[in-house]
């Protein structure tokens, strides 16, 4: 270390959009973050951090592409001609710029564009709503670009009751992994499975890619993509037929287990094999492993949930565990949902009472085609981009390219870097990364609460989100109190103070240097069925589900097969160098992008291990290199997503092939409907 440099080591936690929500230590070298590895504070993350944070974070930082400044475009959408400005001139140009669009076409015509760049709460959703919801914006729904078909499909079956803490798993002695990358995606949820087959667990991996978790199991079930649902009713009909089901568990717990068998009869496991693309013999090896098995747990990926059959998918795979009474033992069940554990305030941080009375809501995956529509009423004038890459991560991306050049609309672009989205903004403001504000963290797939301090100052003249939303509120006039609220302020709002499981200990004052554990009662761990229960009208686990029939028109979950004229299905799952698109600025991602694909499907068309192939359907087409790997079924094919658009010498990326169709539950995204053919180059 040079002459003078200090280095300290500064608690943090990880914001991406993982389950693990990992705790961090953050080297800091003269203002700078020198380095990021794992620490001990969360208990289920161990010390345990992956390589894509420990390595890309410095860079994420401080490298080339950060932005620090605010930005004004003079040249072409997409053309990356800026020039700096001041905060005060930025802030002007946003006020005239959606005042604009308001006087033209109402409130409703600015769309506040989010998803979930950073997880957490402040940065995440709350000044930023509180603005857009007493501007009247048009209200954006999430949950449909990724998770929110899951969610739903859990809730519709237990309520808001949370599922398995995953570090459970190592009491199981039988885990199903299904749909669930979890060495790139759910890291620490390997060592629970590692664990547990030390200890004698059987393993078994459903996925259509022999992903490395399936390396080491003991059945890997290469399911055709789409058709979840199926192998969960031939499963259910086989566990029947063997009389593993637990009918004095059904009695106390189940409505509409009758209903839901009914459909499950229909799918023998010889007409399930054909549909699935499995051998009989692994469905009714799984049935009868999962019958015997106590405890026997299900890790649930969103895998799953990214086709048109995803919600129904979720809804039989979670009716499993009921119809075999595999709830109420300490690693059983499923893990969905855990973080409901969190007892967050959502309306009162985001302020929901100030939303105007009908106000109009829109799915966050209709964004783009909206943009491009002349007749909506009110139409599309002003976007706000931030906490997100649509040009990198919405599918069809030549709509997604030609809504943003569209210079009718205002687009407002805010974040940490200068992203492929970021180059169609008018005005850019440089958001502050995780490590430069104060923020509190929940997390999705895990049941500690954590709260992290700013490790660094902001870099160059970025803001925090909140201390964005601040400002852009007075400058157009909202002086309510509640746009006055601190950071500190913000944090007591999220969550209840008053939940006893918090110790009397104000949220924004809990320790850095260690997690909360979000237990049943403040003494008792979560276990569902035992010291947590369904949070529904019933009480009840609903396989049947009259929510569902209203609502999406399915009362039980039903199977629709994909038709496609494309013989290769496309899967994009997570990236071992991104998390979405986070990181796809590092030169780690750089160059030409693989395309997994197995040697039969590769040999029909000529194409050999290294060949450039060009990846195409009726939305676009995009060019990627060869890697030809038996751990893809045939049928088939495979590339990671959240690619930036420097790696494409098209001009595209793979989500330019990815549809726009909606899935059953949610109308969420379909991204591995994806149907395409490959030819050599």
């Amino acid at each position: 270390m040079p002459d003078g440099q200090t280095s300290i080591t500064k608690p943090s936690v990880c914001p991406l959009d993982c389950p693990d929500t990992c705790s961090l230590d953050v080297a800091v070298e003269d203002g700078r973050v020198s380095g990021v590895r794992g620490s001990t504070a969360n208990p289920l993350t161990e010390g345990v951090v992956c390589n894509k944070v420990s390595r890309y974070y410095p860079h994420f930082v401080h490298g080339q592409g950060r932005l620090t400044h605010p930005l004004k475009r003079i040249g072409r959408r997409g053309e990356d001609r800026f020039e700096r400005i001041g905060w005060e001139e930025a802030l002007d140009l946003v006020h005239a710029g959606l005042s604009e669009a308001i006087k033209s076409h109402g409130p409703q015509s600015v769309v506040p564009l989010a998803y979930a760049g950073p997880h957490g709460m402040l940065a995440g959703g709350s000044m930023d709503m509180r603005f857009f919801h007493r501007m009247g914006a048009t209200l954006l729904d999430r949950g449909p670009m990724c998770g929110g078909v899951k969610g739903e499909a859990f809730v519709s079956v237990y309520g808001a009751m949370p599922g398995t803490p995953p570090e459970q798993g190592v009491d199981a002695e039988l885990i199903v992994v299904w749909s669930n990358n979890v060495t790139v995606s759910n890291l620490h949820f390997i060592r629970t499975i590692n664990r547990a087959k030390a200890a004698g667990a059987k393993i078994v991996v459903v996925d259509p890619k022999r992903i490395k978790a399936a390396e080491q199991a003991d059945m890997h079930v290469a399911i055709r993509p789409g058709t979840d649902v199926v192998l969960a009713f031939a499963l259910a009909a086989e566990l029947e037929r063997i009389g593993a089901f637990d009918q004095a568990f059904i009695e106390r717990w189940a409505v509409g287990a009758d209903e839901f068998m009914a459909a499950a009869r229909e799918w023998s496991v010889e007409r399930a094999a054909e549909t699935c693309g499995v051998p009989e013999e692994q469905i009714r090896t799984l049935a009868a492993w999962y019958g015997d098995a106590s405890p026997a747990l299900i890790g649930m990926g969103n895998g799953m949930e990214r086709n048109q059959n995803g919600g129904n998918s979720v809804r039989a795979v979670a009716a499993l565990p009921v119809l075999c009474g595999k709830w109420g033992v300490r690693g059983g069940g499923v893990i969905a949902k855990v973080g409901a554990a969190v007892p967050k305030t959502m309306a009162r941080l985001q302020r929901t009472d100030l939303i105007p009375e009908g106000t109009r809501r829109m799915n966050i995956m209709d964004v783009p085609a909206n943009m491009l529509r002349d007749d909506l009423d009110p139409k599309v004038a002003a976007v706000f981009v931030y906490n997100h890459n649509p040009i990198a991560v919405f599918p069809h991306q030549v709509q997604v390219m030609k809504a943003f050049s569209r210079e009718d609309v205002f687009v407002v672009g805010c974040d940490v870097q200068m992203t492929d989205s970021m180059r169609y903004a008018d005005v850019i403001l440089p958001a502050c990364s995780h490590f430069e504000h104060a923020d509190l963290f929940p997390a999705y797939g895990q049941t500690y609460l954590q709260r992290a301090e700013p490790v660094i100052a902001p870099v160059g003249e970025a803001l925090p989100n909140t201390e964005i939303f601040r400002r852009l509120a007075a400058r157009f006039g909202y002086d309510e109190p509640c746009f006055k609220a601190s950071d500190a302020e913000l944090m007591d709002e999220a969550v209840d103070g008053d939940d006893p499981r918090l110790g009397g200990v104000k949220p924004s004052a809990l320790p850095v240097d260690r997690a909360l554990n979000m237990t049943a009662d403040g003494a008792q761990e979560i276990v569902p069925f035992k010291t947590v229960f369904p949070k529904n009208a019933s009480g009840k686990a609903e396989l049947a589900s009259d929510w569902m029939a209203e609502a999406r028109g399915f009362r039980v979950p039903a199977y629709r097969p994909l038709d496609s004229a494309y013989p290769l299905a496309l899967i994009t799952p997570s990236s071992a160098l991104r998390t979405n698109a986070t990181f796809g600025g590092h030169a780690a991602s750089d160059g030409v992008q693989p395309l997994e694909i197995n040697p039969a499907d590769a040999a029909a068309r000529g194409i050999e291990e290294g060949d450039l192939v060009l990846v195409h359907n009726d939305l676009g087409e995009t060019r990627l290199q060869a890697t030809l790997t038996d751990a893809v079924r045939p049928g088939t094919v495979f590339s990671a997503k959240g690619t930036w658009m420097r790696t494409s010498d098209t001009g595209l990326t793979v989500n330019a092939l990815l549809p726009t169709h909606k899935a059953d539950l949610c109308e969420g995204a379909c991204f591995n409907d994806a149907r395409v053919d490959v030819q050599r180059i």
